[in-house]
Parts: C-alpha cells; structure tokens; sequence
C-alpha cells in the first residue's frame, strides 16, 4: 500500500507543477503517465490555473527542483548557501552539489529507472564508490569516482534484466558506463548546459535571496 501511495504522491506533484517531472521512471514515458491522464491540478477539475505572482513563480521553480532530486526543503536551502558560498555563478555550483549526488549519479548512469528507486539501492548498500560501500544517497561524489553495483548484488532481483534495458540507454557525455560490468566513471564536472535541469535556477537563487 505504501508504494500505492508513494506512486500516487509522485502524480500529484507532476500534476500540480503542471509540467512533467520523470519521477515514475519509465511509467512517464507511457500513456498511462498522470500528466497525459489529467493534465490539470489535482483538486481543480479542469478549471484554469491561477495567474501566479513573481514569488508564486519563483516557488514552483524551486519545487520542481526538490522534487525532481527528491530533496526537502533544509538540504535544497544548505545547497544553495554553499553554492553561494563558492566562487563562480551560483547556478552552476548548485548544478554540481546537486548532480553529484550518489543517487543522482546511480540514476543518471541508468542503474536505477528513477531517483527515488537510486535512493533506496544506495540506502540498502548496494553501490560502491571506489570500491567502498557507501549508503548516504546524499554522499558528494567527483570526478575520477567509480560507482558500481556490488558484486553480490547484480544477480539480486532489483538488477534482473537491468544489462538488457541498458543495451539501448546513453549516458550523459559527463559520464562513461561499462553496461557489462554495471560500473560507471564520472568523467567531468556537470553544467547547466550538459544536464538541461527543467526549472529556471535563476528564479531559485531569486527566491532565496529575499
């Protein structure tokens, strides 16, 4: 029942949003995707969506951020402030804070369909990072890491036929991915511009500087 409820939770933020947020895996590339089912705001029947202010802009941006990488409101805010912390632009050093991610890259390399579902296989211990068993989803990884599904863990059902749905899958050009042996290479810092993140970042840097 609770993975009823967590499916459902995942539809209503889409549908809220009003845009898609590929949080389902596969399941938002099909028909039965709630986005294509009821392409309206959970609650409203089809009514016209309000005209949003500056702020109520600015919110929705930073929402569709939290939930794509599944992230709550204290860590997305702890980003930020590092981000902001650093040299450079802040939307690119809030690209690599969240991009690099441990679950963020196990999905990104195609071990796992969703991010949610990348979340529970670190959390369980079954991705290593240079060899390391590591199961803090939120774990920084960099460049020259090595991430990997655990020997023991690749003949498990949570990777059945992961080798032959992964025949067709492509990497971004930021990562290398040996399909055979489930391992993959960070290979270079991500961008703004390599990940096409769907939410307007500025607007989120906005928002928290109020």
């Amino acid at each position: 029942e609770s993975l009823n409820f967590m499916s459902k939770t995942s539809f209503k933020k889409c549908r809220r949003i009003g845009q898609k947020l590929f949080l389902k895996g596969e399941r938002c590339f099909t028909p039965k995707c709630a986005m294509i089912k009821k392409p309206y705001a959970p609650g409203i029947h089809r009514k016209k969506r309000r005209v949003l202010s500056e702020y109520g802009a600015q919110l929705i941006e930073k929402q569709k951020v939290c939930h794509i990488y599944n992230l709550r409101e204290r860590q997305f805010r702890r980003y930020i402030s590092e981000a902001a912390r650093k040299k450079g632009v802040i939307e690119e050093n809030l690209v690599k804070k969240i991009e690099l991610r441990l679950d963020n890259i196990v999905f990104r390399l195609g071990l796992a369909d969703s991010r949610r579902r990348a979340r529970q296989l670190v959390s369980h211990g079954h991705v290593l990072v240079n060899d390391r068993k590591i199961n803090l989803p939120s774990f920084q990884t960099k460049p020259g890491d090595i991430i990997k599904i655990k020997k023991l863990s690749q003949d498990s059902v949570s990777f059945k036929d992961l080798k032959t749905k992964l025949k067709k899958y492509k990497p971004f050009d930021w990562l290398s991915l040996d399909k055979n042996n489930l391992e993959g290479k960070i290979i270079s810092l991500p961008t703004q511009e390599n990940v096409n993140i769907p939410a307007d970042l500025k607007m989120i840097v906005e928002y928290y500087s109020r």
